[in-house]
Formats: C-alpha cells, sequence, structure tokens
C-alpha cells in the first residue's frame, strides 16, 4: 500500500500494535517493516507483542527516525525475555519514550540527542544495562523538559553483582528538574535514597513509590525530599492493608479521588503486626511532613487471622497527632478499638489529641467497642462524634 501509493507519500506513519492479543502474522511483520524503511515519516511506534515477533521487527528501528515523536516498546509476556534496540537508532526529536524489558544503557546515543523528552520510562531494566544514580541523575539534567520519570528496577541484582557495581561510587552531582511533575520509582529502597538528595524538583505534584523488599530501616532522604518539596500537598492519609503488602496513599484534600493522590507509598510486607510496625517506622520518618494531615482512612482488604500490638498501633498514630476525622472498616475496628482504649498508665489524649469525629463501617453494631474511647475523652472535656456509615 505504501509502495503503491504515492499522493500519500507525504503524511506521517503511526505504527501501531498495542498488544499480544492481536495475531502478528508474517504479513503484519512485513507491512511494519515496510513502514519503518520510511524513517523520515514515522510520528509514532508502539509495539506491544510476544518477545519472538518482536525482536524480528525491532532490528528494522536503527539510523535517523528524524520525525519520531513517540516510542513505546513493551515485550510479551513480562518475563525475563529481553530486547536490545539497534545501537545506530537516533530520534532527536522524541518527546515520549517507554521501554520495558529493553536494554538500554544510559550512555545510549538514542538517550544523548533525545534531549526533549517530556516522558521517560524504564521498566524492567536486564541487569546488563542496570545503570548507576550518578548516571540517571546527569541523564536527565539534560532533559529541562522532562515531566514525568519512572525508574522500575523490578529485577534483583544478586549479591556478587552489587559488590562488583559501581552503585559504592560516591554522587557528587545534583540537578535541578525544572518541569518534572510525576516521579516513580520500583526497586531497592538504598538506590533512591542515592537519588534523592541530588534532585530537586520544584514542580513535583506526584510521588509513586514502590520498594522491592520490606522496610526494616529509615528512609532519612526520602522524608528530607518529601519535606523540602514545598509542591506537594498533605491532608489525608488512607491506608490498606493487604495480605502481602501496605498500600499508603497521601492526598492534598480531605475527600480526594485516587488519581489525585501526593504521595503513594506500596510496600512488600506480611502479617499485620508486621505491616503495622513498619507503616510506623515510615510515619515516624515522614513526621514533619504529615504534621498537616487531619483526615485518616484505615482499610484492610481481608478478614484478619492475626493481630497486632496496641503499643504497635499507638507508634503507627503517634505521629498524625493533628488527625481530626479518623475512619476504620469493618475488619480492623475490634484492632483500633483496643488501641484506643486507655488504661490507668496512659492518658485519655495521648493518641490523636485532636480528634473530632471517629467513623466506622462495620455489619454489626460496634458502637460498644469504641464506648470506652468515648466516654474517655468526653470526661477529658474534649468529646469526639461517633459516626457509623
Amino acid at each position: 500500500m505504501l509502495a503503491n501509493s504515492p499522493h500519500l507519500s507525504h503524511l506521517p506513519l503511526i505504527i501501531d500494535h498495542p498488544h499480544e492479543r492481536y495475531d502478528v502474522t508474517a504479513e503484519v511483520e512485513e507491512g511494519i517493516r515496510l513502514a519503518l524503511q520510511h524513517r523520515d515519516r514515522v510520528r509514532r511506534i508502539r509495539l506491544g507483542m510476544a518477545v519472538s515477533h518482536l525482536r524480528k521487527v525491532i532490528v528494522a528501528i536503527d539510523d535517523q527516525f528524524p520525525s519520531l515523536e513517540y516510542l513505546c516498546i513493551t515485550p510479551m509476556p513480562k518475563n525475563n525475555a529481553s530486547i536490545t534496540l539497534p545501537e545506530t537508532f537516533r530520534a532527536p526529536h522524541l518527546r515520549h519514550l517507554i521501554l520495558e524489558n529493553s536494554a538500554l544503557p544510559m550512555g545510549s546515543p538514542l538517550l544523548t540527542t533525545a534531549v526533549d523528552l517530556v516522558t521517560l520510562s524504564l521498566s524492567n531494566i536486564p541487569l546488563p544495562s542496570y545503570f548507576h544514580p550518578n548516571d540517571l541523575i546527569y541523564r536527565v539534567s539534560l532533559m529541562p523538559q522532562l515531566e514525568t520519570l519512572a525508574v522500575y528496577l523490578t529485577r534483583p541484582i544478586p549479591t556478587h553483582d552489587i559488590e562488583k557495581s559501581p552503585l559504592r561510587m560516591p554522587i557528587t552531582t545534583h540537578v535541578i528538574l525544572p518541569s518534572l511533575r510525576w516521579f516513580g520509582f520500583i526497586g531497592a529502597s538504598t538506590y533512591l535514597e542515592m537519588i534523592l538528595p541530588r534532585i530537586t524538583t520544584p514542580l513535583l505534584e506526584k510521588l509513586n513509590l514502590g520498594f522491592s523488599h520490606q522496610l526494616t530501616s529509615p528512609v532519612p532522604q526520602l522524608s528530607q525530599f518529601v519535606s523540602s518539596t514545598e509542591s506537594l500537598r498533605f491532608r489525608s492519609i488512607m491506608l490498606a492493608f493487604y495480605r502481602f503488602y501496605i498500600d499508603l496513599w497521601v492526598y492534598p484534600r480531605e475527600r480526594a479521588s485516587m488519581c489525585t493522590y501526593t504521595l503513594r507509598l506500596k510496600i512488600p510486607s506480611y502479617q499485620l503486626d508486621r505491616q503495622v510496625a513498619s507503616v510506623a517506622r515510615i510515619l515516624h520518618t515522614l513526621s514533619t511532613a504529615l504534621s498537616t494531615v487531619e483526615y485518616l482512612i484505615l482499610h484492610c482488604d481481608e478478614v484478619l487471622h492475626e493481630e497486632a500490638h496496641r503499643t504497635q498501633w499507638g507508634e503507627l498514630l503517634r505521629p498524625l497527632g493533628n488527625v481530626k476525622t479518623l475512619k476504620v472498616f469493618d475488619s480492623l475496628v475490634g484492632e483500633l478499638s483496643r488501641c484506643l482504649r486507655s488504661d490507668d498508665t496512659e492518658p485519655p489524649m495521648e493518641l490523636l489529641p485532636r480528634l473530632n469525629v471517629l467513623e466506622y463501617t462495620a455489619t454489626d453494631d460496634a458502637s460498644d467497642a469504641f464506648a470506652p474511647f468515648i466516654d474517655a475523652r468526653k470526661n477529658a472535656g474534649h468529646p469526639v462524634t461517633l459516626v457509623r456509615r
């Protein structure tokens, strides 16, 4: 069609094969390769297909694509198989680069020439292309228009590779990313802690972080970064406990939709006592930034088969001293009612001293569970309204 349609020769080309569920026949492969030969006309490339098919067409993405603005390559399925872009590939006007399971060293000519990137997303990076934080910081420092940066290092590095790698190299570069509004990271907390103190993001609106292991130590650089980024706003928290991980969402307003978050932390963890202890460490580390939080939602996705000690819940709630409204879902009602019940050794205003409203959802009437807490606050001269939803 391209060869026999001279009247269409001036129009831009969009090559779009978004998902493996669409059959990749020999005819489709040949059509993609033919379209890629018209390098000066290709404006957009999106390829989502099995690695076996992708490797056959990826060889045609070579030399210079002067009009290419969008490149998205997602090999299917998302396993250890990966692809490598030709070393001769250039795209000087590229604006959006999204790669999964693709080998792309930070020194790749593609990145050194694509200085106008608005979106850079690198996921499941193969070990041979694993890069030092210094390299990442330096490369993005040359992209002043970058608005979205996602680095997902989801593949673990063998211990002997870590010992040999340049991760021990000191990081001395400090850069300002003037346009960055969304930063996403998945990987080891030590890697993130090396990046955050070296970047300044004056316009950052969303910080989406996932850790590849359970946090057993503080993350001080995350706390410093969050506290010093004035564009981030914190008003409410939703904390969800799942079977194998914890999901912490922080929002700039009291009631907000999921997509309007300011900060998200996803932490692998199991057993409620460990999860509560892990969250308590995080909240304690971020206590300065979270001092403006006034609304807290606690949610558990399933029926609890274990308990956390009331002192652990106390450590979780203590950094949130300015919370005025607490909402507790059904499966956590018993846990929180035991935590908030004061005894002779603990003053009634020790936890959540500014709380005004306690909402709960339950399949049965759980108001009796909170009765001792409500009575103690009333006697202390700071009544709390109990609301069942």
